[in-house]
């Protein structure tokens, strides 16, 4: 029998194993069993635990984002380190794998760097997020623990100006050159609007030659200073929904070896019509919303929640995550990518008043519901 691996849990299907920082493997009992890992303590069907959490380490940053989900201020308040510290050590206890830091601008905590060394430290796995305001060399240093650092850069051709409001392309690539310059592993969060997903392949070519290792595409969602009428002018339209899967697809064959493009789970169902097959989503590691399931958040407060975007009662809105997933509305319910995108993104349609339901901007819901489509 082999001895335990380093990082493991029990699940229904048998058990997550983390090897090394990249890659998490699933097994079935019977191998579980083979590494000696202890038998489930939980009931059948649940989830023992996310696989990532979300912690808001500050509500400070020094610019003004139009659209920052957490409505972060130049005055904001440090979420206290003796929190962030418990905050650690009950993710470890529970299971959980990935740690990813957020803000407000991370990088205003001197700390920062000793967070990841801590989580390092209780055999977690840390990430973070910044716009790489006041990142130094010096700094970049500190950082090392961090498994990769994603610097926020939404686009080419003016393309950040137009999602954030400010244009911060010079400092997130100074950013970049200096993360790769010091060893600290570099991807790059890219929020899609419709005033910059038509420079997606030139940001894509752009970003590669950067030196940074993977582009994650992520939507816009209308949480913080972003819950405004802004956001329906902000976000993608159908014809660019559409766009966005063949985009995805003619991409794919060019990027080469050692680059990557992730999608955030909240894009799922805009690009349902392009990439309708859910076994080949499976096999390329694209699912949908997994808030209260394998993602989790821990707010400003220390509170639990489902979605770092979504500001529900901790339990409720766990609670209401889960039971969405399991007895979803139509047409979710009979739709043939339900086990991969899961009903899309709660937060935008709670924001545009539909409750807890199947997200009102996937192309099969409005089509299911204008009577033209079945699922």
């Amino acid at each position: 029998m082999s001895s335990p691996p380093s990082r493991a849990r029990r699940e229904p299907f048998g058990a997550w194993i983390r090897l090394g920082d990249d890659t998490l493997v699933a097994l079935d009992h019977r191998r579980a069993d083979r590494l000696g890992l202890p038998p489930a303590t939980f009931p059948p069907g649940h989830v023992s635990a996310p696989l990532e959490v979300h912690v808001a380490v500050t509500a400070r940053c020094p610019v003004d984002c139009s659209g920052c989900y957490q409505s972060a201020t130049t005055d904001g308040a440090h979420v206290p380190l003796t929190q962030l510290r418990k905050t650690l050590r009950d993710l470890h206890a529970s299971g959980v794998f990935t740690v990813a830091f957020g803000g407000g601008e991370p990088l205003l905590r001197d700390d920062l760097g000793e967070l990841a060394d801590e989580a390092r430290s209780l055999g977690l796995t840390p990430v973070v997020t910044t716009s790489g305001y006041g990142l130094t060399p010096a700094r970049a240093r500190a950082l090392r623990s961090f498994a990769q650092v994603n610097v926020s850069h939404d686009g080419v051709l003016g393309g950040y100006e137009a999602v954030r409001g400010f244009d911060g392309v010079a400092v997130a690539e100074r950013a970049i050159a200096t993360l790769r310059a010091h060893g600290v592993a570099v991807g790059v969060n890219h929020v899609l609007t419709r005033q910059n997903v038509d420079g997606l392949p030139a940001t894509v070519d752009h970003v590669r030659s950067l030196g940074a290792r993977e582009l994650q595409l992520l939507r816009y969602k209308p949480a913080g200073r972003a819950a405004s009428l802004d956001y329906l002018a902000r976000r993608l339209t159908p014809a660019q929904c559409d766009a966005l899967g063949e985009t995805l697809r003619s991409l794919s064959p060019t990027l080469g070896e050692g680059f990557s493009v992730r999608v955030d789970c909240a894009l799922v169902p805009l690009v349902s019509g392009a990439l309708p097959d859910a076994a080949m989503l499976e096999r390329f590691g694209v699912f949908g919303c997994e808030a209260g399931g394998h993602l989790g958040s821990v707010r400003r407060d220390g509170s639990a929640g489902g979605c770092s975007f979504d500001d529900a009662p901790g339990d409720e809105g766990i609670a209401a995550f889960r039971a969405f997933v399991a007895a979803p509305p139509e047409p979710c319910a009979s739709c043939s990518l339900r086990r991969v995108c899961r009903g899309g993104c709660k937060v935008v349609s709670r924001h545009l008043g539909h409750g807890f339901s199947s997200d009102p901007e996937c192309p099969r819901v409005i089509a299911f519901h204008a009577g033209s489509a079945s699922p």
